[in-house]
This record gives structure tokens, C-alpha cells and sequence, in this order.
């Protein structure tokens, strides 16, 4: 008898224990199948979905190849870090018309391709017909 009563009690406790358990998980309503997935942390979300480049047109400011480049576009001056996959093509110089396209990463904007107009390269001189030497 006191083995019964013991095991009687310690069912008991268990489903206390388990009932209180069970009354702090959050209800599960009867939703549809397809429910709304739970909000990542934005960390996670960031890195598992990278943003697009976002271009900015614009007269460049200051440009130092590598480092930085400031690009006045509208009436606002944005300066971007220039690293070393940073994209460049055409002749970028101070008072160029450019096209940057960047991302943010933190507080920084990191500058991936920069535009500038096209270099034109040096017009050749047509080859003059050399005269034959007069004997």
C-alpha cells in the first residue's frame, strides 16, 4: 500500500509539473497551412538576402583611386569608400560626370562600380604617302 501511494503522488506531481508546462507554451490556433513565416532577426535576414547596388548620378567632388571618391549629385554631396573590389571604367577625375553604384554595410557606403565617361583614345594621324626619293 505505501508503494501505491507513492507512485500515486509522484504521478500526480508529474502532471502538475507538466500542466503548468503546458500552460506557459503559447496556443496553436487551427490557421491554414500556409501561415506566416516568424520575422528573422536582421541580422540573419541581411545575410541571407544582400541588397541590389544603388546607383547615384552625379559631378564628381573628389577622387582619390582606391580610398574614397565624392560625388555631388542634385543638391547633396555623398562620399563613398573605394576599396579594392571596387569596379572603375572611363576617365574618373574631378568635375566628371560619373554613375556610382554602392551598398551600405553598417554606417558605410561602399562604392562597387564606378562610371565615368569613356576614354577616347588618341586620334591616328592618317600615314602620310611618303615621296620617292628624286634621282
Amino acid at each position: 500500500m505505501k508503494r501505491f501511494l507513492v507512485l500515486v503522488v509522484a504521478l500526480l506531481t508529474m502532471v502538475a509539473f507538466a500542466s503548468t508546462a503546458l500552460a506557459q507554451a503559447p496556443a496553436k490556433t487551427a490557421a491554414p497551412e500556409k501561415a506566416a513565416p516568424a520575422p528573422a532577426p536582421k541580422a540573419a535576414a541581411e545575410k541571407a538576402k544582400p541588397k541590389a547596388p544603388k546607383p547615384i548620378e552625379g559631378v564628381v567632388a573628389a577622387y582619390e583611386a582606391g580610398t574614397m571618391i565624392k560625388v555631388k549629385a542634385k543638391d547633396k554631396e555623398w562620399t563613398f569608400e573605394a576599396t579594392a573590389n571596387t569596379k572603375a571604367t572611363g576617365e574618373i577625375k574631378e568635375g566628371a560626370k560619373v554613375k556610382v553604384a554602392y551598398k551600405k554595410e553598417g554606417e558605410k557606403m561602399i562604392a562597387t562600380t564606378i562610371t565615368g565617361p569613356k576614354t577616347k583614345p588618341p586620334k591616328k594621324e592618317a600615314a602620310k604617302p611618303q615621296e620617292a626619293p628624286k634621282k
